[in-house]
């Protein structure tokens, strides 16, 4: 009985050592905790849990610098060195495809924003060009209060989504930009 309490007690300081090493550990039952239960394609394919992508930012979240080091802590009978690299590298791929999509999304919006400013402030020169050039006609007149209000709000439209627009994606930008670059790795326990 006391081999049985020690041999516990033990285990119990490990896994304490263990999370004590790690940035980001988490427990795992088997592998099918990483991944969505709904998706019965192979490891290497598999789409990542939400809960378990959610956890992760939680995490992360708090490590504010330096390399993320994500550790799983798999089951000893649980464990296959062939899954580990399986899973390691879809998580790899998984993180740097959504890492780049962000991006590419956010320069978008920016170059959206760039190009509807730039419509707005158009807008406002032609109203200025027409009033100038033909005076006080109607047709003038017309035209000025369509372009210079529409001018005005497309010019801070664009200007807002340039300097603005982009930020709503910064942090899952810079979490998948930390987990594409996360050292993974699995322990059995």
């Amino acid at each position: 009985m006391a081999d049985k309490q020690n041999s516990e007690l033990k285990a119990e300081v490990d896994r304490e050592k263990l999370l004590g090493m790690s940035e980001i550990a988490l427990w795992l039952d088997t592998y099918d905790d990483i991944f969505s239960d709904f998706d019965p394609r192979p490891f290497i394919q598999r789409a990542l849990s939400i809960d378990f992508l959610d956890e992760i930012k939680r995490a992360s979240r708090e490590k504010v610098s330096g390399q993320i080091e994500l550790k799983f802590l798999v089951p000893r009978n649980q464990r296959s060195i062939e899954t580990d690299l399986q899973i390691k590298k879809r998580l790899k791929e998984h993180f740097k495809k959504h890492h780049e999509q962000l991006k590419i999304e956010k320069n978008k919006v920016v170059r959206t924003g760039i190009l509807v400013a730039s419509l707005g402030f158009f807008n406002m020169f032609l109203a200025v060009i027409l009033h100038s050039l033909l005076g006080e006609i109607l047709l003038t007149t017309i035209l000025t209060t369509l372009l210079e209000p529409s001018g005005w709000f497309m010019m801070f439209y664009g200007l807002d989504r340039v300097f603005y627009g982009g930020q709503s994606k910064k942090p899952d930008i810079e979490f998948y930009g930390k987990m594409s670059n996360a050292d993974i790795s699995f322990i059995s326990y």
